[in-house]
């Protein structure tokens, strides 16, 4: 111990024209170390304080020196710690009295006391937060806390350091009382999309021996900018939906990112200007979500395909906005009859029109496409017609008559034409066109009978009804009106009109004179008729 005590002592004695010696120690020497020999130095025999009252009067609260009095040895009582003593001060002293009687002597001791290297440095906040904006430039600076060591002299902070980042840097500044001031200086710009927080490490490092150092965590948390656009993730979207799709049916969900934060990447959805009003008559789209639903019937044969610009717009100060392009492949659905358009029809003709004579042309139509709209002709059941395609496009049919027409045996066609298309499940209609057939004179007039027994009595009066003739013809109108004679012939030498006469008109055959059954029992009569 008296060893360390002696080594520890830097300074025996100074002397002072006011009588005061002084000391100098370092601070945290242990209880029991020797500062000095008061008898040595004040010229006193070591023997002789023990019968002189020696003591020790310290200006502090705390007894942390007392002399020997065996030794006359001035020693530590307790550690003595500067920055308790003297706080921030440079100079540390320790004034104290040393009081001997017999004869009464007063001797003033200041004991200066040294700093050592005991404390590290720190911060009074181990965490700082810094908001910097993104558009912050190069060059700006944000101040930050000091260092705090307790320490004077070369053992108190000396310098800072930061951790390594690419984008920020300190420099220290030394104010006129020495205190040193530490900014954050930026060095490159910063992106927040790139880097949202920089986590920096602030270390004050003093210059004792070993060196001690203390660090504060820097967090630079950067602020948003609005300087990205909102960006979908293709600029074209192409879709297939069906034609007559539900109203309300989900289309597809658009989803734009935008790399900002807050009201920056907040985004609102909306057609641009070069989508058409009827494409918005058929399509809505929620501004919110970005949904994309049917609000209108979409019909094939109306528009076969949607192009839809659409735009994404943030909400920041000074919007940003990005676009795409929606376009809607409308897939054909067999929801369209076919159709019969009779363009040219003869509903009127003669019964011996000539077998290959065209009656009608028949037009087909069908708004679907593919095998939806693909027809075919055909005529409901057997009949003297047939049917000729004359041409694809558009499609025609011929309707020709095939077999010879008799007005007697059928006067009139209902020609039930019957079209087809070829989807799943197959649509179809009909269309009837009516022909009338015109009589022609082709049938002579007929008697029932070619032969007629007509038995006349004898002495018959003249003029007298013998007989009524009726014949018929299945022709119409005047086709059909008879005119009834006979055929001039004589008999007996006497003209056959001599005897007999016939009603042109109803057939009636009267005797123009009297029979004698004995000259002549049989007269024999041609009978025709003839049209008028």
């Amino acid at each position: 111990m008296i060893f360390l005590a002696t080594f520890f002592v830097l300074s025996a004695v100074w002397p002072s024209a006011l009588s005061v010696t002084r000391y100098s120690i370092e601070e945290e020497m242990e209880s029991g170390s020797v500062v000095a020999n008061l008898a040595t130095d004040l010229g006193l025999e070591p023997g002789g304080l023990a019968q002189r009252e020696v003591k020790l009067d310290i200006f502090h609260s705390k007894k942390y020196l007392d002399v020997n009095k065996k030794t006359g040895e001035l020693y530590i009582v307790e550690k003595m710690d500067r920055e308790n003593l003297c706080l921030a001060k440079t100079t540390c002293f320790l004034k104290l009295d040393v009081i001997i009687e017999s004869p009464l002597r007063i001797f003033n001791i200041e004991l200066g006391i040294t700093d050592i290297n005991d404390n590290a440095p720190h911060f009074r906040r181990d965490r700082v937060e810094l908001d910097v904006s993104e558009s912050a430039t190069p060059g700006e600076r944000f101040s930050l806390p000091n260092g705090v060591d307790p320490d004077v002299g070369k053992n108190t902070i000396k310098t800072y350091k930061l951790s390594v980042s690419e984008h920020f840097t300190i420099e220290i500044q030394t104010g006129s009382d020495g205190t040193q001031y530490v900014d954050l200086v930026l060095t490159k710009s910063l992106d927040r999309e790139e880097k949202a927080v920089h986590n920096l490490i602030l270390t004050a490092v003093d210059g004792g021996v070993p060196v001690r150092s203390g660090t504060a965590n820097i967090i630079v948390r950067v602020q948003d900018t609005n300087d990205n656009p909102p960006q979908f993730d293709r600029q074209t979207y192409t879709i297939n939906m069906t034609e007559n799709s539900p109203i309300g049916s989900l289309v597809m969900k658009l989803n734009a990112t935008d790399l900002d934060e807050g009201l920056n990447s907040e985004i609102v959805y909306s057609f641009t200007l070069y989508t058409s009003e009827k494409t918005q008559d058929v399509f809505a789209l929620n501004p919110n979500t970005g949904e994309l639903t049917v609000k209108g019937t979409i019909d094939y044969e109306d528009m076969t395909f949607y192009e839809m610009h659409i735009e994404a717009r943030d909400k920041g100060t000074h919007p940003l906005l990005g676009q795409c392009k929606v376009v809607v492949h409308v897939t054909d659905m067999n929801d369209n009859y076919p159709e019969i358009t009779i363009q040219s029809v003869k509903n009127t003709v003669d019964e011996n029109i000539p077998v290959g004579s065209v009656i009608a042309l028949v037009g087909l139509s069908d708004r679907d496409t593919g095998d939806n709209g693909n027809v075919s002709l055909s005529i409901h059941q057997h009949m003297p017609f047939i049917l000729n395609k004359s041409s694809d496009r558009p499609l025609h049919y011929k309707l020709i008559v095939s077999e010879p027409l008799d007005r007697e045996s059928v006067p009139e066609y209902d020609i039930i034409l019957i079209v087809r298309d070829a989807g799943t499940p197959p649509l179809s209609d009909n269309e009837t066109i009516t022909v009338h057939l015109l009589d022609v004179n082709d049938n002579a007039p007929q008697f029932p009978l070619s032969f007629y027994n007509i038995r006349v009595e004898e002495n018959n009066a003249p003029g007298a009804l013998i007989s009524s003739l009726s014949a018929f013809d299945p022709d119409l109108h005047e086709n059909q009106y008879l005119v009834y004679f006979i055929l001039e012939r004589e008999i007996a030498n006497t003209s056959m009109s001599m005897l007999f006469s016939i009603n042109p008109e109803n057939g009636n055959l009267y005797a123009l004179k009297t029979f004698d059954y004995g000259p002549c029992r049989v007269h024999i009569l041609r009978k025709f008729t003839q049209i008028k």
